[in-house]
């Protein structure tokens, strides 16, 4: 496995026997198909593992009529479970909203597990427990918010075990949504280019990312985005790696590029500040030494391109 295939959320060899997904009472009827309780998109743990029931555990009765296949494990179904609609009896909405929250919730019929939010998680689990946890948070998040068909309006049904949904009216279907999303590793000598935006932690910077549009490839997104946000001139683009990332529903494609200039004009409204760093600069804020700027949130795919740059084992 190359090093670029081990960024969190990164495959781990998960059989999603998509195949299988036509007959969802069949799988549901497989010896030992567990399901993975979710709430409002964050999963059920115990000692960062994710958390695995049986179907006709006592919890899956505050669960969605229709669980998500997610693959096999060692030949057994494993399902994601959306417990969305049940309300703990203490709630902190003002943590629901934060960047990374850290609430936890706890269910009656789950002693001993909490619902934690998957960014929290993320680099403490493993690497399978990674990949059902993320694309658990995703194929959730697509179904709350495409319930209704885009062609006609009418609420529409859940088929092939959660990877579609049919319109009853027109007959439209609908599949999960992926955006690509290109992120940057733009250098100029001993130097990479690092953002930040509004809202986010004191002196966290990352590398500039952005939305390929329809239509554009993927090294004309990198040319486009970066020199929207900083007017730096991007010349020759190379892919390096790719992340899924739930929040909500994008594809980090990771690349390198180099940049044509220096002198950094940002736009205030895609961005709040920009600026370079040198390879010292980085070393001492991965080190915790550089108290003028915090490094990528570590887990996530910026934080891994630069780790990566830093020990010159990009490939």
């Amino acid at each position: 496995m190359r090093l670029a295939e081990t960024v969190t959320f990164g495959g781990s060899g998960l059989d999603r026997a998509a195949e299988l997904r036509g007959d969802v009472a069949a799988l549901r009827a497989r010896a030992g198909a567990v399901a993975i309780p979710l709430w409002r998109g964050k999963p059920a743990v115990v000692q960062d593992r994710l958390l695995r029931v049986p179907l006709d555990h006592p919890v899956m009765a505050d669960a969605a009529a229709n669980p998500v296949f997610l693959g096999l494990e060692d030949d057994v179904p494993v399902f994601a479970a959306d417990l969305s609609a049940w309300t703990p009896e203490i709630l902190d909405d003002a943590a629901l909203d934060q960047f990374l929250d850290p609430s936890q919730q706890v269910h009656p019929a789950l002693p001993g597990a909490v619902f934690a939010e998957l960014r929290a998680l993320m680099t403490r689990l493993n690497r399978r427990d990674a990949e059902l946890g993320a694309t658990a948070k995703a194929i959730m998040g697509w179904h709350t918010t495409h319930r209704f068909c885009a062609r006609c309006g009418e609420e529409s049904i859940v088929a092939m075990a959660g990877w579609q949904r049919n319109c009853p009216s027109c007959g439209g279907r609908h599949f999960p949504r992926t955006d690509p999303v290109v992120i940057m590793l733009i250098t100029r000598g001993n130097k990479v280019l690092l953002g930040r935006s509004p809202g986010w932690p004191e002196g966290m910077y990352s590398l500039l990312a952005g939305f390929v549009e329809p239509g554009e490839t993927i090294e004309a997104a990198v040319r486009r985005e970066v020199f929207e946000e900083t007017s730096i001139r991007v010349g020759e683009v190379d892919y390096l790696s790719s992340q899924p990332w739930p929040y909500p529903s994008s594809l980090m494609i990771g690349c390198a590029g180099v940049a044509l200039n220096e002198e950094i004009t940002i736009d205030p409204v895609e961005i709040e500040d920009a600026l370079w760093a040198s390879r010292e600069e980085i070393a001492l804020a991965f080190a915790g030494e550089n108290p003028a700027l915090l490094p990528a949130r570590k887990g996530a795919i910026a934080h891994f391109l630069l780790q990566a740059w830093l020990s010159d084992t990009l490939d």
